[in-house]
């Protein structure tokens, strides 16, 4: 048996020393411990508090697996169930048609899958309240993750768009039937005034004033135009009869077009374009109504002595979407046409509500402008129909130039 005999004193002092430095490290941790535990629980009641803020949208976190864990007021307030009701005892598939997630493929994959391609996706869908009531609301979906990073579920952001869907389908019905109304009208009078204006006996007074009713009768009827091509585009019935179109010679013809409106209203209208033209492959039709309705707004909205400049140019488009002069490896050949002007300009916080249907800017409406505001609309659909793209520069009270491009 062996005999263990008692330390020396230094030993008992080193050890004494090491314990109480351990114990004032875990003193140390424990209050660093005790600090982050705070600030997580302060995170966490500010986030809750946060969330639960938001009523006039629903927030609703879910796990892997779409078991609800995180239900708001606003979700409350939408789909009828209180938070108690619905919180690890309820799936979020729970709340939308049961057809509609089978046509988009079933399931909680039909929700989130665009989502767990591309990171996020916003549409809308058909929810159902507690008493039975459908909804059309418009959802975000995006992956959640946990204090690790690690995926732990989904957060659906809602909001309940079923009265704005509602008015646009209306606001579309009527639209159609309107245009469809008054177009047969219009096209009996342009066609009687046409057989009298032919009367070799007309007087010039008489000519001239019915002169004047034809010009407003062909002004409707391109209205009633545009409201059935913005209709078609909406209903994606919106079809072009492609071929090789000269753009240089499109835009030649819009400036034509305007040249006697713009002369008098004292705008001088340039031209720059390519001798040898420049072909793209379009729909001259469409590509003509596109040039036509940016050179005109521009001598519309351009005072008189100002200028407005129609540039066209060969160029080429980078992978990543930026446009240049000379060819480059990747780039793809396009054609640009910057239309400019020196007129009343865009607010710059209204320039993103442009290109939507009867947007008027207050620019336009202050200068008493005319226009409904269907024309911008009209020119981006057709620039996206030919894989194009329209953009935007203006300073208020300095000038705008939009710009399309195409590709050759």
């Amino acid at each position: 048996m062996t005999v263990l005999e008692p330390a020396p004193a230094e030993e008992l002092t080193r050890l004494r020393a090491e314990n109480a430095a351990l114990r004032a490290r875990m003193q140390h941790r424990d209050g660093e411990l005790e600090v982050a535990t705070r600030m997580l629980q302060a995170r966490a009641r500010t986030m809750t508090s946060v969330i639960d803020a938001v009523t006039e949208q629903s927030i609703i976190g879910t796990d892997v697996d779409g078991v609800v864990r995180v239900w708001n007021p606003g979700a409350e307030r939408m789909l009828g169930l209180p938070r108690a009701d619905v919180v690890r005892r309820r799936s979020i598939t729970d709340f939308h048609l049961p057809e509609e997630l089978e046509e988009a493929g079933g399931g909680l994959a039909a929700l989130v899958g665009t989502a767990q391609e591309q990171g996020s996706d916003v549409r809308d869908w058909t929810c159902v309240a507690a008493d039975g009531t459908e909804l059309t609301v418009s959802v975000t979906v995006t992956p959640r993750t946990d204090d690790r990073g690690v995926h732990a579920g989904w957060n659906f952001v809602g909001t309940d768009v079923t009265e704005a869907r509602a008015t646009e389908r209306a606001k579309d019905q009527f639209v159609s039937l309107i245009s469809h109304e008054l177009r047969t009208p219009l096209t009996s009078i342009l066609g009687y005034l046409e057989l009298v204006l032919d009367d070799p006996e007309l007087g010039e007074e008489l000519r001239r004033y019915l002169g004047t009713v034809e010009r407003n009768a062909q002004r409707l009827l391109r209205l009633v135009g545009d409201l059935l091509f913005t209709a078609q585009v909406d209903a994606g019935r919106f079809s072009l009869q492609p071929g090789d179109v000269d753009l240089a010679a499109v835009v030649r013809a819009a400036e034509e077009t305007v040249r006697v409106t713009a002369g008098s209203s004292g705008v001088e209208v340039s031209v720059d374009v390519p001798d040898g033209g420049l072909v793209v492959h379009g729909d001259a039709v469409r590509l003509g109504q596109a040039c036509d309705n940016l050179v005109s707004n521009a001598v519309k909205f351009t005072p008189a002595g100002g200028r407005v400049t129609l540039a066209l140019r060969a160029a080429w488009r980078r992978p990543d979407g930026a446009v240049v002069d000379a060819p480059q490896d990747g780039a793809v050949p396009v054609a640009r046409l910057a239309v400019g002007d020196t007129g009343i300009g865009i607010p710059a916080g209204e320039q993103a509500q442009l290109f939507a249907r009867f947007f008027r800017a207050s620019t336009a409406r202050r200068h008493a402008v005319p226009g409904v505001g269907l024309g911008l609309a009209i020119t981006r659909a057709i620039a996206a129909a030919h894989d194009g793209t329209l953009e935007v520069s203006s300073i208020e009270g300095q000038g705008t130039t939009f710009t399309l491009t195409l590709p050759r």
